[in-house]
């Protein structure tokens, strides 16, 4: 299992903020810290309309953009810290400027955004790389995804797929769990979760599911400004689901034989019950249902499993109320 915990602008522009966040992301037990690179000129105009009304000065999504830019030295000062705390430094690029500028920093595998599946443009830049890529389906049809796959496996690309919803925060019915195992089918590669829905269980549902990579957007706080806090998880919620994934990922790689019942051949004997008597009977007496009771532990009568073989049955002596019923009490028929 591999645990992105997302970053992406809940910086607000700010550094040292960034950097808080790596700080409290290290002790969650997440495998990766992963940014965005959004490089103003590069990927946007002043044409690009807001996705959603954010609460900013910002007169433009170009301007905003432009505010969310770390010069290469902040940037490799986020590597560096990511590196001292054991931590993956991830930052999807949104340009091929910002593939650049990532190579320069030096980062292990790209991760590609749902809006830049179709954007073969950037995709070759980020092969020529030859790092491992994780794509996010977010905004893809199969038959776009088709293509993508198509132009990845002809240049001999290392990726992933991941499922995912673009929706903030995205709705239970809209989650898509049932694509996990279609894109694993549909193109064999190893597959995992992106989510914004803001709730733990549903990463924990996508791991149990399959799903080995879980990515999710991390906030200090739901409440705060910013275009992807409502749809995120809260600190406290990360260790949550970090602890949580690696338990469903531990059970899935230790399948359960249930033929095999040999390690509870002493708890069976305790909790199994023998067929006693509910109140006193006399020599001669024929046994009915109504006479039958069953009680712990296993072995002291017959299996309470073998009522139905008793009934009609004579007994050969006397029994007193709560007695075990044997085989050697009964007349043969």
């Amino acid at each position: 299992m591999f645990i992105i915990s997302e970053i992406a602008q809940a910086h607000d522009g700010k550094i040292k903020v960034a950097h808080d966040y790596i700080e409290a992301l290290s002790k969650t037990g997440v495998d990766a810290v992963k940014f965005q690179v959004h490089l103003a000129e590069a990927e946007s105009s002043i044409h690009e309309p807001f996705r959603i009304s954010v609460d900013t000065d910002d007169k433009t999504r170009y301007d905003y953009w432009k505010r969310m830019e770390f010069s290469i030295d902040e940037w490799r000062g986020l590597k560096q810290h990511c590196d001292e705390l054991n931590l993956e430094f991830m930052a999807s690029p949104f340009s091929n400027a910002a593939v650049d500028l990532l190579e320069k920093i030096g980062v292990k595998r790209y991760k590609i955004g749902s809006g830049e599946v179709s954007n073969f443009l950037m995709l070759k830049r980020i092969m020529e790389t030859q790092k491992p890529i994780i794509l996010s389906s977010g905004m893809s049809s199969f038959e776009e995804l088709d293509k993508t796959v198509k132009y990845l496996k002809k240049h001999n690309a290392n990726f992933s797929i991941l499922q995912c919803t673009t929706a903030y925060p995205t709705q239970p019915v809209n989650y898509g769990l049932n694509v996990i195992q279609e894109l694993k089918r549909r193109y064999d590669v190893k597959v995992g979760f992106s989510d914004h829905s803001a709730k733990i269980e549903t990463c924990i549902a996508a791991a149990s599911l399959g799903a080995e990579i879980l990515e999710f957007h991390v906030v200090f706080d739901r409440n705060s400004k910013g275009p992807d806090a409502s749809s995120s998880l809260e600190i406290s919620e990360v260790e949550q689901l970090v602890v949580a994934s690696k338990n469903i990922e531990l059970a899935l790689k230790n399948p359960v034989n249930k033929n095999d019942i040999a390690k509870f051949k002493e708890l069976k004997n305790i909790f199994e019950k023998s067929l006693s008597v509910n109140k006193d009977l006399k020599k001669g007496d024929q046994l009915y249902f109504e006479d039958l009771e069953a009680k712990k532990p296993k072995g002291y009568g017959i299996d309470a499993s073998k009522f139905e073989k008793v009934i009609g049955k004579k007994l050969k002596r006397d029994i007193e109320k709560w007695g075990f019923l044997n085989e050697s009490d009964l007349e043969p028929k």
